[in-house]
């Protein structure tokens, strides 16, 4: 049981450093200026395409249940994360965002009956710390409605994560996942027309391979390891798992980019992964197991 469950924590954490090389993609073979495109084309192909592969629709209460977390993990998250994105810094809004895993063990006491534990609270102290110092710099501004943008996002993120959790779907996990992502790629279709207008009339060659990645691996691939992660995961272990992006994304820009890694920026680094390690070990653990009483053994014989 212990080795499911870390090789289910492995897998799960698959995703966020996936979606940590969101931001060297976008950089490097997106068109500029178009990130609203960027979240349509990543989230509505995957979905129809998980769809038509599963060849299932919702039934019942999913229709509107599918509609809510499409617009919670998907469509109103990667809004909120791109005025966030626009209006601060980038590590600003990392840092904002790290919150996260503090608002899930909050919503799952509340709504799922867990305990918010203090290796919990410290465990999201340090990953917010260790973010900080990753990824913030010194000279970074602040904008009220980019605040306000990233707390929203880690708010919506955080609700649809606990309430994937509560709300178990009976259809496949693809079926679950493509609804979703349909849910949010159409929310997020007007909102792009609206900001950003029209797509370009052409795209390059690096353009389509950089919607591809988005699309088939930083969300078909990504979001199924998320939710199966998130059925058979607590909320707490696989929120923790996002502090992995911002690590991914410096990561990547050293590697690929060439960008310096400064001394705290180590520290943060290692800050983070700590905090990810202290939040997979106070997960739950398999019971002990218990003598069987007498009266049973007689019975069972």
């Amino acid at each position: 049981m212990l080795r499911d469950r870390t090789a289910a924590l492995l897998l799960t954490a698959l995703a966020p450093a996936v979606w940590g090389s969101t931001y060297l993609v976008t950089t490097e073979l997106l068109p500029p200026g178009r990130p609203l495109l960027a979240a349509v084309l990543r989230a509505l192909p995957a979905g129809l395409l998980l769809v038509a592969v599963t060849r299932q629709l919702p039934k019942g209460s999913w229709w509107w249940k599918a509609m809510v977390l499409g617009t919670l993990n998907i469509g109103l998250f990667l809004a909120l994360l791109f005025v966030s994105a626009y209006r601060l810094p980038g590590g600003v809004a990392a840092t904002v965002g790290s919150v996260q895993p503090l608002l899930v063990a909050g919503l799952s006491a509340a709504l799922l009956g867990q305990r918010f534990t203090l290796r919990t609270l410290l465990s999201a102290v340090v990953g917010i710390a260790g973010v900080a110092l990753l990824v913030l710099r010194a000279d970074a501004e602040l904008d009220a409605v980019g605040v306000a943008a990233a707390l929203g996002g880690a708010a919506v993120m955080a609700t649809g994560v606990v309430l994937s959790k509560r709300w178990t779907s009976p259809a496949p996990l693809l079926a679950t996942t493509g609804w979703q992502l349909v849910a949010g790629g159409l929310l997020l279709v007007p909102v792009a027309l609206f900001v950003e207008g029209p797509p370009p009339p052409s795209l390059t060659d690096r353009n389509l391979l950089g919607y591809a990645y988005l699309g088939l691996i930083g969300a078909a691939v990504a979001y199924v390891l998320w939710f199966r992660g998130i059925k058979v995961l607590s909320p707490n272990e696989v929120t923790f798992l996002g502090l992995l992006s911002p690590l991914v994304a410096a990561l990547l820009g050293w590697i690929v980019l060439g960008q310096s890694l400064a001394p705290a920026q180590l520290l943060g680094a290692a800050l983070a992964l700590g905090a990810v390690v202290l939040a997979a070990r106070s997960g739950p653990r398999p019971p002990a197991a218990e003598a069987p009483a007498p009266a049973r053994v007689l019975a069972d014989r």
